[in-house]
């Protein structure tokens, strides 16, 4: 009888404990179970997103691009010969006017003559012309800085849509890369409940103690809490590309295509150097040097003098209240030309010699561009060859991890390892396939810069 009631007690003292490690596999399997609901969702409720489509679908409705193309247009309709004063100035005018009076009139011998509610009128109406026929070729450079200004908003527009793409091709791989990140926790969060299953089990026999059960406990707390973060991630990496692609809801699923980052294989550097040498930040440079040598032709031209013609013709009637006349009707037209010559206006020199300094510093500016971007060439050349071959060692590292991993797991299910050190073989595999991810990343984002930096980022949307 003493036994049986050592056997009841001991028992009920162990009673609690079980429940609560039972408790580790309900919890587990409801996160597990809604990070899995959610993936088969989304994968159900959307069809796989290829990058081209992203690229066709943004490329067409972010509101950006929008607004830069309509600047585009804006500085093609600026680019006329009538605004560039190249053409002459016609208009149109009328009028009337009236004036009513009167006079006293004295001779020199009789009464005098009194006049009252005398009203005079006219009516004119005429087109005048103006035209600058010459002025130094002042004209003629604003219609050339007027072309200056339309081919550079294009091809302002084209590094826009240039940069648009490196930004949205980056968020995608982005995206799959925080995809890939979280199925790694999901797996590792696999891995923690199956270690508590165990030690649940070898407690339960007596062969671990409670320590070993609480320690797994929080290793699979830990992970949990890491796979949702992740998953956090995901989707503000999911509402990132909704809103590049200017999609009408950012709460819509959203799954890519492409599982990995699928590195493309680059031209040579020079090859790059070359493209890079007429992209459009060196387009626009050159448009600016052509724009201050037009400006400073324009400077000059006051050292010219100046010819304008002007016309017109009209037609003019008046009536008459009072005198021997009642109405006079006139039309015709008539023609003129000036010659003009600016003799001192205090500021000539200082503009001219301040655009001669203008072309320098636009010749300046060319030559610090190309600098500039053959340095962020080297350097973006530099890494990623660099995290080429990070990449290459970090694929042999996961393959040792994941080895390590199986024969830890081998050794744990046998008895011959702690739970401490399979933790640390779990942990040693989920460190490295986070920095294969990495740098795969890293090296997708250095070949995304490069194609951005020579303009052939148009490669995506092959």
């Amino acid at each position: 009888m003493k036994h049986l009631y050592i056997c009841i007690a001991t028992l009920l003292m162990y009673v609690p404990n079980m429940l609560r490690a039972s408790e580790l596999s309900n919890d587990t399997t409801s996160i597990l179970s809604t990070l899995h609901s959610e993936t088969l969702k989304a994968s159900a409720d959307t069809r796989p997103t290829t990058l081209k489509e992203c690229l066709e679908k943004g490329l067409s409705k972010n509101y950006s691009l929008r607004i830069i193309r309509n600047e585009e247009q804006m500085a093609a309709n600026n680019a006329t010969m009538e605004n560039a004063g190249l053409l002459p100035s016609v208009s149109l005018s009328a009028g009337y006017s009236g004036s009513a009076y009167g006079n006293n009139t004295t001779p020199r011998e009789g009464d005098v003559a009194k006049n009252r509610g005398i009203y005079d009128d006219g009516i004119d109406a005429g087109v005048d012309l103006s035209w600058t026929l010459f002025d130094g070729f002042k004209t003629i450079g604003n219609y050339d800085r007027l072309r200056e200004l339309e081919l550079i908003s294009a091809a302002q527009t084209r590094r826009a849509v240039i940069d648009y793409m490196a930004a949205l091709t980056a968020e995608y791989y982005n995206f799959v890369q925080q995809r890939q990140r979280l199925d790694n926790y999901v797996s590792a969060v696999e891995l923690s409940r199956e270690r508590v299953r165990i030690v649940y089990e070898r407690w339960m026999i007596g062969s671990l103690s409670r320590l070993d059960l609480l320690q797994a406990r929080v290793d699979f707390n830990a992970d949990s809490a890491q796979c949702l973060k992740q998953r956090e991630l995901l989707a503000s990496s999911r509402i990132r590309l909704h809103e590049l692609m200017a999609q009408d809801s950012l709460d819509v699923n959203f799954t890519s295509a492409e599982e990995e980052m699928g590195l493309l294989v680059l031209p040579t550097f020079d090859s790059l150097w070359v493209k890079t040498q007429r992209c459009a930040s060196m387009v626009i440079a050159e448009h600016n040097r052509n724009i201050a040598a037009i400006d400073l032709r324009s400077a000059l031209s006051r050292n010219y003098p100046y010819v304008k013609l002007n016309g017109g013709y009209g037609y003019r009637t008046n009536h008459y209240g009072a005198g021997g006349t009642l109405r006079r009707n006139q039309w015709g037209g008539d023609v003129g030309v000036t010659v003009g010559f600016n003799l001192y206006d205090g500021k000539r020199r200082s503009e001219q010699r301040n655009a001669r300094i203008a072309v320098k510093n636009a010749e300046l500016e060319q030559y610090e561009l190309t600098l500039a971007l053959y340095t962020d060439l080297a350097d973006l050349w530099q890494a990623y060859e660099n995290n080429r071959m990070l990449l290459a060692l970090e694929k042999e590292n996961v393959i040792a991890a994941r080895e390590n991993y199986d024969i830890a797991h081998e050794r744990y299910l046998l008895g011959d390892l702690s739970g401490i050190e399979m933790r640390e073989a779990q942990k040693s595999l989920l460190d490295a396939e986070e920095r294969i991810l990495v740098a795969e990343y890293n090296t997708k984002l250095c070949e995304i810069s490069l194609l951005q930096l020579s303009g052939g980022i148009t490669v995506y949307m092959e």
